[in-house]
């Protein structure tokens, strides 16, 4: 080898291992700078009311996603329905699904980020063949996002192990999340289709956590389990039968959420604002069994959303932060000014590691903070001996209600905010604010933008499941032959 190829091939690796220096150095950044663009812009977005210190929409994170026009159909009748009159007159076709999903998904990263958790939401998402389920979480995973399947729940064992597990029998999804919606006002679900009450639905509701604990068990197939249930006049003094039993179970979360005026009219069949936000929580506290702190940490708006973020020990329920003490808030103040935006999930150790060695090695001086919130969770949590004493039994744990809006109030406030225009009237004013901090985007690709959940179930959907029933009818026709 000449001096002069020996020093170019020196110089090629030099150029290498600086190129790989870079990139770890990048890779292990505490708040990737893709990440760090996209919450400095949701920051931006976020309209005055909303820009609080308990906020963590873009400050720690830009909100969750939705799919929607991937298969509207589902085989339950319920009341309410926020489904369009025309959702189950569209044919449920994988292919569609996924092509559908994968350009939403695209949008989402581009506008959002390379991280996110994206719901693969619709009609029942059981309906599609297990394959297409599966082939439609992979492109959302290809795309940074974290996919919650939404269903009812009343799927099949083989179905979820024909979903998970690849031809050759094994996994092909090594981590599942599904959020199951259960409550007595669903119609359709085999073994009791007409529930008389929430207590019914308890050996339901514990069924389908044991599917998934059985693949843990026989393939190592890890999952995270929601359990969401609709809140109306009719089923409100049972919510805290629901947030007392449910827990226990094995669900990581539960979601509570007071009906509202959307979508298919035929269901609307109570008074669904005869009880307020307050009411619904008062009822998930009582059964709970404890006080829920949620004005310490918020995502979007107070009145779309309130989450408890916390661990139970055991059967009890545990706070992160309790936002009366203003030591935590002093935690959360500093958490969030210098660990903002931290990415840890979906971040493999080798990553996850030094990104956690960096932040924690720029920021000793919140360690102070960090100590005495610790001795107060400890606390809390019963102390050391009750920590021990339930051992295998302490788990993550997070408690939230969803209030949507009306479709006759999203929808004039949605044709200003499309003007340009801010209303003068306070109530639809109210409104704009709520849409301009909502945490629930869905993509239109078409259009190269995001729109809220709301608008997408009040103003969008009717309009967008006929152009679907043209396109994916029920039944083909056969067009005449000229």
């Amino acid at each position: 080898m000449t001096r002069s190829s020996s020093t170019a091939t020196a110089t090629a690796t030099a150029a290498r291992v600086r190129a790989w220096v870079r990139g770890a150095r990048e890779a292990t950044r505490p708040v990737p700078r893709l990440k760090a663009a996209a919450l400095a812009r949701r920051w931006a977005e976020l309209p005055e009311s909303a820009r609080t210190p308990a906020q963590l929409v873009g400050r720690h994170a830009v909100g969750c996603e939705g799919t929607h026009g991937v298969f509207p159909k589902c085989d339950f009748t319920c009341t309410p329905c926020y489904h369009s009159a025309d959702a189950n007159k569209v044919r449920v076709d994988g292919g569609h699904t996924v092509a559908q999903v994968e350009a939403q998904m695209a949008l989402l990263e581009e506008l959002r980020g390379p991280h996110g958790h994206a719901q693969l939401i619709g009609g029942e998402v059981s309906l599609l063949d297990p394959d297409a389920h599966a082939e439609t979480l992979l492109a959302m995973r290809r795309h940074g996002r974290e996919p919650m399947s939404m269903t009812h729940g009343d799927f099949s064992e083989d179905y979820l192990r024909r979903l998970v597990l690849g031809p050759d029998g094994r996994p092909r999804l090594r981590r599942v999340s599904f959020a199951a919606h259960m409550d007595s006002l669903m119609r359709g679900r085999r073994g009791l289709p007409r529930p008389r009450s929430e207590a019914d639905l308890l050996p339901f509701r514990r069924a389908f956590v044991e599917m998934f604990r059985r693949l843990r068990d026989e393939h190592g197939v890890r999952s995270y389990l929601a359990h969401n249930m609709t809140v109306t006049p009719s089923n409100l003094g049972q919510v805290a039968e629901v947030a007392r039993t449910t827990p226990p179970l094995g669900y990581d979360m539960i979601s509570f959420q007071p009906a509202a005026f959307v979508g298919d009219q035929r269901r609307w069949k109570e008074g669904f604002r005869e009880h307020t936000s307050d009411d619904v929580w008062a009822e998930v506290e009582r059964g709970m069994g404890t006080r829920l702190p949620w004005r310490a940490l918020q995502m979007g708006d107070p009145r779309c959303n309130r989450t408890a973020w916390g661990w139970l020990v055991g059967e009890r329920f545990v706070p992160v932060l309790d936002d009366t003490d203003p030591r935590d808030l002093a935690v959360r103040d500093a958490f969030l000014a210098r660990f903002g935006g931290l990415q840890v999930s979906n971040t493999p150790p080798s990553v996850l590691v030094p990104r956690l060695l960096r932040a924690v090695a720029a920021n000793l001086g919140v360690l102070p903070l960090a100590l005495g919130w610790l001795r107060r969770a400890l606390r809390r949590s019963g102390g050391v001996r009750a920590l021990v004493r339930a051992r295998g039994r302490v788990r993550p744990f997070t408690v939230v209600m969803h209030s949507f809006m009306d479709a006759a109030e999203v929808a004039p406030a949605w044709e200003l905010m499309e003007r340009g225009e801010v209303a003068e009237d306070p109530a639809v004013r109210a409104v704009q604010e709520r849409l301009g901090a909502c945490v629930y985007a869905m993509a239109h690709p078409e259009q190269g933008r995001t729109v809220p959940a709301c608008v997408q179930h009040s103003v969008l959907d009717p309009g967008e499941n006929r152009e679907l029933r043209k396109l994916l009818p029920l039944v083909e026709v056969r067009q005449p032959v000229a």
